[in-house]
């Protein structure tokens, strides 16, 4: 404690902040990298004539809520109050549209990964590029925006993530790291920059539809994990500390996305690893040896941190459902006069899962809040469906809320397992495996893949991100990455691994089938319920 005391007050902590779907967390970490103090903020998106956005102002709220709550922590523990900072860095949800103009104005409602109305822009990118683009990506928006006439798109200056954002307020840098900028438009690995290629070929189709700049003008420009992301300026420290406690000059990392971020926290940034980070929405990210041998819409090409090329099979829809659910039971608890917490609820549904027949027992659940394009959705309707001799159970009905989370995410990666890309390790984090044992054996039937869990998966994002605002801070002339986090960071972690049940693989086969011929009754609602 005393130690940390001494650190904490000589101004040498580091800190990261990660703005997540549901929650903004602010990590700060001390010498052994280990987190120290942490603090969190709960927010959700909205749906908004009908797009899927957050209010900004919510942002700055969350962000100071979490940094104060952090710092209070700090307070409390080790008798400090945080004054100065040795480095900091952003992280958030990728992709997504957030323009301004050149006062800074904001121009159009925050677009978030979420949205699913950028279809005709994806697929005429895709073909023009010669290279898969997302929905999702803000490439896909601005194109979409262009497309449809709005009346925004002549005034942009400037094109940013959520990320991008929150660092340029705090530090007056308009900078993404790589891996985020590769949400945003594609990267070339060589260069480690966006693809200049495809850049003037976007260039060419902006300039026939009247747009009065060139991309390049209004991306922002691009740093390699330890690059210079500027510094927190006094602006900035009153954005995160309105009490006037913290000072200026903390080093910034390159902001990143939640992807990178999560790379980073499993230690998954080396050629043949991957992560599977599990909360509202799922993603697997595999770090290529070899390029694929095609394109593939279900599968985005982003990067590491430190631009290395990356398989990412995002899937929009993992555990809203089953938060639904779960306050749908503890509504019941309430109507019989029992208070039973949250995470009593979490437990016994995890739990309970695994004492589940290995199919679900006929039942299947379609978990689609949202649009899901790995298995061309663009729009969800959440439902549940049983065969008449099903075994409706509750471990059955729990396990097939928690196989829906994960089923998508298989299809999707069925398409690596036919490439034949190889993965060394496999490691999942995020609050879905926050209970010990099911999502992670569930997740090793679902891929066929061992999956392993570090005693720190919990963490996260926010984590990871404090990690690469130490590596820009800490790191020596010449070393990488990937020799930093697997030196100082995870040589002594530990982690549990679990392998495929030959059973439990051979249930979510089952399941899998069934789930994708009940696809035929949820495009039937999409289109019947309103």
């Amino acid at each position: 404690m005393t130690d940390l005391a001494s650190y904490l007050s000589s101004g040498r902590g580091i800190l990261g902040i990660e703005l997540g779907s549901t929650r903004i967390k602010a990590v700060l970490i001390g010498p052994d990298h280990a987190p120290i103090a942490s603090g969190g903020y709960t927010w959700e998106n909205r749906l908004e004539n009908g797009v899927w956005t957050y209010h900004l102002e919510d942002a700055w709220t969350g962000i100071q809520a979490a940094y104060a709550q952090m710092a209070a922590q700090a307070k409390e523990k080790y008798g400090v109050a945080l004054r100065r900072l040795r480095a900091i860095g952003i992280s958030g949800m990728m992709h997504g549209y957030l323009p301004f103009d050149k006062k800074g104005n904001q121009l159009a409602p925050f677009r978030t990964w979420r949205n699913t109305m950028t279809g005709k822009a994806a697929e005429e990118l895709t073909g023009l590029l010669s290279f898969n683009i997302p929905q999702r990506w803000s490439i896909a928006h601005l194109y979409q925006a262009v497309l449809s006439g709005e009346a925004h798109v002549e005034k942009i200056s400037h094109l940013t993530t959520l990320a991008g954002f929150v660092h340029w307020q705090l530090t007056g840098e308009q900078v993404l790291g790589v891996g985020e900028a590769s949400g945003m438009f594609p990267i070339d690995s060589q260069t480690g920059q966006y693809d200049k290629e495809k850049l003037e070929k976007m260039n060419a189709a902006f300039e026939k539809k009247g747009c009065p700049w060139k991309l390049e003008e209004i991306l922002p420009r691009v740093e390699m994990a330890g690059g210079n992301g500027g510094q927190l300026t006094e602006k900035g420290a009153r954005l995160l500390d309105p009490s006037g406690m913290l000072e200026a000059g903390a080093l910034a990392a390159p902001p990143e996305g939640d992807a990178g971020t999560g790379m980073v926290a499993t230690n998954s940034v080396r050629i043949r690893t991957g992560n599977v980070s599990a909360g509202t929405s799922i993603f697997a990210m595999v770090v290529l040896e070899k390029p694929l041998s095609r394109v593939y819409p279900e599968i985005d090409m982003v990067t590491t941190p430190t631009g290395q090329p990356v398989a990412m099979v995002h899937c929009n829809n993992c555990t809203s459902d089953l938060n639904a659910w779960a306050g749908i039971f503890k509504g019941f608890a309430a109507a019989c006069g029992k208070e039973i917490s949250e995470g009593e609820i979490y437990h016994a549904l995890f739990t309970s899962a695994m004492a589940g027949e290995k199919d679900c027992g006929g039942l299947v659940n379609i978990n689609y809040l949202s649009g899901e394009h790995v298995t061309g959705f663009e729009e969800g309707r959440p439902m549940t469906v049983r065969l008449p001799d099903a075994r409706a159970t509750f471990p059955n009905f729990a396990r097939a809320l928690v196989s829906s989370a994960l089923v998508s995410l298989k299809i999707g990666m069925g398409i690596l397992e036919k490439e034949q890309v190889k993965i060394d390790s496999l490691l999942g984090h995020g609050g879905f495996f926050k209970t010990p044992g099911t999502a992670q054996n569930l997740l090793a039937a679902a891929l066929k893949a061992p999956v392993a869990l570090m005693e720190t998966a919990g963490e996260g994002g926010p984590w990871g991100m404090a990690l690469l605002a130490a590596y820009r801070a800490n790191r020596e002339e010449g070393e990488s990455l990937e020799a930093y986090l697997e030196k100082r960071v995870f040589a002594w972690t530990k982690r549990t691994v679990v392998a495929p049940d030959h059973k439990d693989a051979l249930g979510m086969d089952t399941y899998t089938e069934r789930f994708q011929k009940t696809l035929a009754a949820e495009r039937a609602a999409v289109e019947y319920m309103k």
